[in-house]
């Protein structure tokens, strides 16, 4: 991991030491979230509390936070804790490393910290070879804790045919394969019984629970549970919990809804079903309803729901809320009539916390292994990358597009809006490589430099796109093309991925890091949600003509910016992508 200033990179391992012994109250202060529309609170030291961007601050002697929590493409939560450390799951699909974790001590603060999946190791189209993966991979999995042996689990169905499980001595790692059960789980949530006992709820309007051999290497029964009916149509996402000797299932209902089955004869039922929310406004204008997430009880006895509201083309972004149960052991979420709230108390408040506020980005790859913040399309080839004192991407295959080309490296783009730079050296390149950095979807447009032997061209492309089967349906074509003397390059890309259509990415260059020339057309986002991830940012490099080259990644940054206005003028984003390096 090079020199990133998001999140700190100490005790990555004590994932259950006190507090007192992780507090740096000059953490809290290290950094703050860029543009004019984002707002930091900065309460007492007691508090130590930096809030996030996009609402009105509550009164200042109520801590509060707001949604989202963390405006990143985090879908299909599953959240637990253990002592007093927070751990978040989320899906990834076809980016390598799969089943991204993080971590928090309050609920609001989160940093990653790994990956259940440190390789898709499920056949050769994750490794691009014969074919490709796109959405695939990691989705609706599951992540829990056996006290017994102080151990986590994930577990999760991969192409609809089997489910996997890893397990590790810590949230952070180091995960391996611990077994693969000869049946689907899908969408699937995890509960370890008091007796210690594993279950895991799972399937699509007809909910199975099945029974885990001891070990948790084999099921011993499965059997259903439950069978939505007409007036609540579909019912997946499962989430599994114990609470007072009841049994719940939460279940989502998509794309705007969340049920929850109580079972209170033990883990098989029979069940009864309440709804939790419904067609709830998103505390993010323009965003889908809450729905499908999971939730935690603080050690003070609070309980929250974590969910993600539909966010495209940024992806799926998590909200938090409390939730409350009545006499009759039915929880409800807090809401404001029928809208989720933008701000809430903060569920826990401790002296300091040594968890920045997420925001601006910066990585030099002064470190050998990168930081779990980045994630390859698809499986690396480990021969033909190395980091430390920068970043080398040697050329892993030969291809004309972008979608089959291995050693692209992404990073999730933070809302709502923000600007990535990469400083790139060229200098190693062979004839008819392509080096650049992305935005990344199933439609898809990048700024780059093209090498023909004796000379360089920055070049605009778009018009990539995926088809049926998430195979190539339109190649990228050049939109405008800038002949250049130097192996030096920054190239840059301004994102608004507020939720809807029309939002736009300004891509441009530099030769010396300081004047940054807007180069082609604003390129249209994709708002669609069928691909399900989000945009990303992408570091690529492939050869067109034969391997062997490479460039060197000198740098990476992400600052946030305040978006264009909601007409839609992109000023903000073209002033962005002209402004020089801090």
């Amino acid at each position: 991991m090079g020199k990133v200033t998001v999140s700190h990179t100490k005790a990555v391992y004590e994932n259950h030491a006190p507090i007192s012994n992780r507090i740096n109250p000059s953490r809290c202060l290290r950094r703050v979230r860029g543009g004019r529309r984002i707002a930091l609170l900065l309460l007492a030291w007691s508090a130590g509390f930096a809030l996030r961007s996009g609402a009105q601050e509550p009164p200042k002697s109520v801590p509060g936070f707001h949604n989202p929590i963390i405006w990143e493409d985090l879908a299909d939560v599953d959240i637990l804790r253990v002592g007093d450390a927070y751990f978040y799951s989320a899906s990834n699909m076809h980016y390598s490393p799969g089943a991204p974790i993080l971590r928090s001590y309050d609920l609001v603060h989160w940093e990653y910290i790994g990956h259940s999946l440190p390789r898709l190791d499920f056949g050769p189209d994750y490794d691009m070879q014969g074919g490709t993966a796109y959405v695939r991979g990691s989705w609706a999995s599951f992540l829990g804790f056996r006290k017994s042996n102080r151990t986590f689990y994930w577990g999760g169905c991969i192409d609809f045919k089997k489910t996997y499980i890893y397990t590790a001595p810590a949230a952070a790692g180091p995960w391996n394969r611990h077994a693969v059960i000869d049946r689907c789980y899908y969408d699937a949530g995890l509960l370890v019984d008091d007796d210690n006992t594993m279950y895991v709820a799972y399937g699509n309007t007809k909910i199975n629970v099945a029974q885990l051999s001891p070990d948790a290497a084999t099921q011993i029964r499965t059997q259903q549970v439950f069978q939505s009916d007409a007036s609540i149509g579909m019912l997946e996402g499962s989430r599994f919990y114990k609470i007072h000797g009841a049994y719940y299932i939460f279940t989502t209902h998509p794309p705007d809804g969340e049920y929850v089955l109580r079972s209170t004869s033990g883990p098989f039922g029979p069940y009864t079903i309440h709804k939790l929310i419904l067609r709830a406004k998103s505390p993010i204008p323009g965003g889908g309803s809450p729905h499908q997430g999971g939730i935690v009880q603080t050690p003070g006895g609070k309980w929250y729901y974590m969910a993600f509201t539909d966010a495209y083309p940024g992806g799926r972004v998590p909200v938090l809320a409390p939730l409350t149960w009545d006499k009759e052991g039915w929880p409800s979420v807090e809401l404001a009539g029928d809208a989720w709230k933008v701000s809430y108390p903060l569920p826990v408040v401790h002296p300091a916390i040594d968890i920045p506020p997420r925001g601006d980005f910066f990585d030099d790859f002064s470190k050998k292994s990168l930081s779990p913040e980045w994630e390859w399309n698809h499986n690396p080839d480990n021969t033909r990358w190395h980091a430390g004192n920068g970043l080398t991407l040697q050329t892993a295959t030969l291809t004309d597009n972008l979608y089959r080309a291995r050693n692209t490296l992404t990073h999730r783009i933070p809302g709502p809006a923000s600007t990535a730079t990469v400083a790139i050296d060229t200098a190693a390149m062979k004839k008819g490589d392509f080096a650049g950095l992305a935005m990344l979807r199933d439609s898809s447009a990048m700024v780059g430099v093209r090498y023909h032997g004796s000379s360089y061209d920055v070049v605009m492309e778009d018009g990539l796109t995926m088809g049926k089967g998430w195979k190539t349906f339109s190649d990228a074509q050049v939109v405008a093309s800038v002949p250049v003397k130097t192996t030096r390059l920054w190239f840059r890309v301004t994102a608004d991925i507020r939720p809807g259509t029309g939002r736009t990415a300004v891509f441009s260059f530099s030769t010396d890091g300081k004047a940054f020339h807007a180069i082609g057309e604003p390129f249209v986002l994709n708002a669609a949600w069928p691909f399900f991830m989000g945009y990303r940012f992408a570091i690529f490099n492939y050869a067109t003509e034969s391997l062997g080259g490479s460039v060197h990644v000198k740098s990476f940054a992400i600052h946030m910016q305040e978006p264009a206005g909601q007409e839609g003028d992109g000023r903000n984003q073209r002033e962005a992508a002209g402004a020089a390096l801090p």
